[in-house]
Parts: C-alpha cells; sequence; structure tokens
C-alpha cells in the first residue's frame, strides 16, 4: 500500500504537535507546518518532516504543497490547525488585527484547500479537517472577530463537504471545547492589552479570570484528547462530518441548541461575570 501523506499547520504545540504525534503512530507520512519552523525540532526526530509555513504568506502555503507534492507525489490529509483568538471589545481592536484574524483563521484555511483539492481529486480520496471551535456554535463577549472566523469556517466546511463528497474527498470539522493550549493565554493577553484599560475594562477583567479559570488542569482538556480524534476520523472508513471533543464541547453545543437566543445571552452574560462588571460610560 503507498504511505499515506498528512500535512498538520500550527503543529508546533498543542493540538497541531499532537496530531502530528497520532498521526505518525498510525503510520503516515507527516508534514509539520508552522510559522516558526524551530519550535519543530522536536517532532523531528519522531519521523515528521518539519515544513515553514506562514498561512497568511500566499507564496508560503504554494511552496509547501509543492514540495510535499513533489517529495511523496500525494496528499491524503490536510489538517486546518494554525489559528488563535484577537480577544478584545469590537470597538476597541484595530482594524488591520481584525483583518489578521480572518486571514490566519479563516482565508489560510480556505487557501490550503484550494491548493490540496487538484491532487486530492486526482487521485480519488482524500481527508481535510478544519479545527474550529466550539466558538463556532456559541459565542462570548471580547470574541467577535474570532468567533466570526469560526462560524464562517464551520458554514464553508458545510459547504464544501457535499461539494467534494462526488469525487471521494471528505471534510471534517472538530469543535474543541477548552484544551490545555497556549490559545487561552494568547487570548487572555490580547483582551487585556486591548480593552483592559478602556471603557469596558472592568468586564474585561472579569471575562479574563473566567478564561483564566476554565484553563486550568482540573478544567480543560489535554490536547491529545483532540489529536485522537483527528487521526481516528482522518483514518476512519466513514467518518463523522464534525467531532465535538473536550471539556464542555458537548453541554456548550447542546445548550445553544436548547436555548433561544436571549435565555443563551442571560446564561453566557452571568458565566462571564457580567453583573461585577460596571461599565465605565465615561471614556
Amino acid at each position: 500500500m503507498t504511505t499515506r501523506v498528512a500535512l498538520v499547520t500550527g503543529a508546533s504545540s498543542g493540538i497541531g504537535e499532537s496530531a502530528v504525534r497520532q498521526l505518525l503512530e498510525r503510520g503516515f507520512i507527516v508534514y509539520a507546518a508552522a510559522r516558526r519552523a524551530d519550535r519543530l525540532a522536536a517532532l523531528k526526530p519522531l519521523g515528521a518532516r518539519p515544513l515553514p509555513m506562514d498561512v497568511t504568506d500566499e507564496a508560503a502555503m504554494a511552496n509547501g504543497i509543492a514540495t510535499i507534492l513533489n517529495e511523496t507525489g500525494r496528499i491524503d490529509a490536510l489538517v486546518n490547525n494554525a489559528g488563535y483568538g484577537a480577544y478584545g471589545a469590537l470597538e476597541d481592536v484595530p482594524f488591520d488585527e481584525g483583518r489578521k484574524q480572518v486571514e490566519v483563521n479563516l482565508f489560510g484555511p480556505a487557501r490550503l484547500m484550494q491548493l490540496v483539492l487538484p491532487s486530492m481529486r486526482a487521485q480519488g480520496s482524500g481527508t481535510i479537517v478544519n479545527i474550529t471551535s466550539i466558538g463556532g456554535k456559541i459565542y462570548g463577549p471580547f470574541g467577535s472577530w474570532y468567533h466570526a472566523t469560526k462560524f464562517a469556517l464551520e458554514g464553508m466546511s458545510d459547504a464544501l463537504r457535499v461539494e467534494v463528497a462526488p469525487f471521494g474527498v471528505r471534510v471534517v470539522v472538530v469543535e474543541p471545547g477548552a484544551i490545555r493550549t497556549e490559545w487561552s493565554d494568547i487570548a487572555r493577553e490580547n483582551l487585556l492589552a486591548t480593552s483592559g484599560d478602556t471603557a469596558y475594562g472592568a468586564y474585561a477583567r472579569a471575562v479574563k479570570d473566567v478564561l483564566e479559570a476554565a484553563d486550568r488542569p482540573d478544567k480543560a482538556s489535554h490536547p491529545d484528547v483532540v489529536g485522537r480524534t483527528i487521526a481516528d476520523a482522518i483514518t476512519s472508513a466513514n467518518p463523522r462530518p464534525r467531532y465535538a471533543v473536550g471539556a464542555g464541547a458537548s453541554s456548550a453545543i447542546f445548550g445553544r441548541r436548547l436555548l433561544s437566543d436571549r435565555a443563551l445571552d442571560r446564561v453566557i452574560s452571568q458565566r462571564m461575570g457580567a453583573s461585577n462588571a460596571v461599565p465605565d460610560t465615561r471614556r
């Protein structure tokens, strides 16, 4: 049998690193892509092939896909995992930062899908796994740009799934809940830097505390929970269209289905400490 080939973005830590390890254990040739290639050093002894790639750089993405096809002749799986949270009040987040959030979380994955689909169609098989979030189904204060990209990637994945199914290509969405990764640290830092000293400051600090509490080891899941799910989906003969995994994921999505918008707004506001955060409208 031909050895299967996978590309994983955002592979330098967390979910991406775990997915690389899981796929290597299942016999894949795995290209581990990240903006900072030096952070991929730990994966190289395991057999991963480091690939420098910034998902906002068209040339880097095109060259990366060309490298894989030149070396192996095929791509069997693409895991779009690279992403981050540009947290802050919509009023406060600089518009250039909003654009960057869309570039990284939506346009980057979309371009990589465009680049891998011709070879997947030609071989009559392939699996695209898009890592969205429960934040692609529910929402919270100060995550407007992040949630917009994840909601959009969910919709793009659904449309693509039925679009490419006749060619033997599968599209899977993985929706992590609370996972112990760098994501939460970056989101909290962005939140305080952007809105910690504005009219939204008290509310932003309350939300930062909630996010920090949710990231504790006894609350959040290990990245391997998601890494195994990704590998299971790719190697499954009939993967589900989407997988909600990790702490709080299933219950959050169930709540979204059960509650009206107004009821969900109240629940989210209460849990995020809105009642204890008095906005300073004078600023």
